[in-house]
């Protein structure tokens, strides 16, 4: 059964207020904690759902000692908890340090009835294991840097071995407690600002996802649903950077160039994802009414961090939240 939603016109921020003790209370009671879950579960939850509901989704960004900050806002604002939960491996020093809170808090959000998606803004091979954003995840590296990376018996190679090998321990956790993982490593494969990114074809920057893949898979990682994700670069050309079908899980887009997927986006990932599941993976709009009635099979968004209140009114996150089609915690049943 579906939680009541109140009718959108009476949540004045006076009344959400006065309401969110009440719909706490009444959020967790109806929520229906997640018991240890096969990653197909989740898969077949989203192809189920297609074309019929969408999960709220937030992203939460560093620090790593705070992983669920902006979760807590967007209740904060509608007495209701996103139905996905996204947190990051991180790349600082201190935020490496604190990984496993992430982790901890990966556990509770599952626990708690939301599902769990993880990113890793990881240092490029060619700086240190700990790096500050720009210069470190947000950099360029030569092609010939970029080859050596993806070449086994080079030290670049061996060094972003030794970095995946860094975060399988903790991935190991989820896996242990039954908790499936959205995970979406080298995100934006079509951008130039991070060291992974705009190799097109075979030997580009798609070889590093079936790399990891690979040897994710030998590490006996078999909680993780491997997504795909592109950002709404107008040049297009998507394809060009899709490691395969037998790699994906869940395509994905993330939405920056503009506030909304456009006509021909939806239907560019449509045409990448076949019958797999597709989503947006990152917005800083909250989705509208229009957009949840006219592209009507992403199966979950994920609104970036500080975008919550940044890109959007209270108003507009209700009015979100709060639509018929869109799934929260306590609605997303497995």
């Amino acid at each position: 059964m579906r939680i009541p939603r109140p009718p959108l016109a009476a949540l004045t921020a006076t009344l959400v207020a006065a309401v969110a003790v009440a719909g706490a209370v009444a959020s967790v009671n109806r929520a229906e904690a997640f018991a240890s879950t096969p990653k197909q579960n989740v898969i077949n939850y989203l192809k189920a759902t297609t074309g019929t509901s969408i999960v709220s989704g937030q992203h939460n960004k560093e620090p790593a000692s705070n992983p669920a900050q902006y979760s807590q806002l967007a209740y904060n604002i509608t007495g209701q908890w996103p139905g996905l939960w996204g947190g990051d491996m991180m790349f600082t020093a201190t935020d490496i340090a604190n990984r496993q809170s992430v982790i901890n808090q990966a556990k509770a959000q599952w626990a708690a009835g939301s599902l769990v998606a993880l990113t890793w803004h990881a240092c490029s091979p060619t700086v240190g294991a700990s790096c500050n954003f720009d210069g470190g995840v947000k950099t360029s590296i030569s092609d010939t840097q970029f080859q050596q990376i993806v070449t086994p018996g080079t030290a670049l190679y061996n060094t972003w071995q030794s970095r995946m090998a860094a975060v399988v321990p903790y991935l190991k956790q989820l896996r242990d407690a039954g908790v499936p993982v959205l995970w979406r490593p080298f995100h934006e494969m079509n951008e130039t600002w991070n060291w992974w990114g705009h190799r097109s074809g075979t030997n580009g920057s798609l070889k590093l996802y079936q790399q990891m893949r690979s040897y994710f898979d030998a590490q006996g990682l078999t909680n993780l649903i491997w997504v795909w994700n592109v950002q709404d670069n107008p040049a297009g050309g998507w394809a060009n950077f899709y490691p395969g079908s037998t790699y994906v899980d869940v395509v994905t887009l993330d939405v920056w160039y503009k506030s909304y997927p456009s006509s021909s986006d939806y239907t560019q990932i449509q045409s990448i994802a076949g019958s797999k599941p597709i989503a947006i993976a990152e917005m800083g709009k909250v989705p509208t009414a229009s957009l949840l009635t006219s592209q009507t099979k992403w199966t979950y968004f994920m609104i970036w961090s500080e975008q919550l209140q940044g890109s959007n009114t209270n108003a507009e996150i209700q009015a979100c939240y709060f639509h018929p089609r869109v799934f929260n915690r306590g609605e997303v049943k497995l």
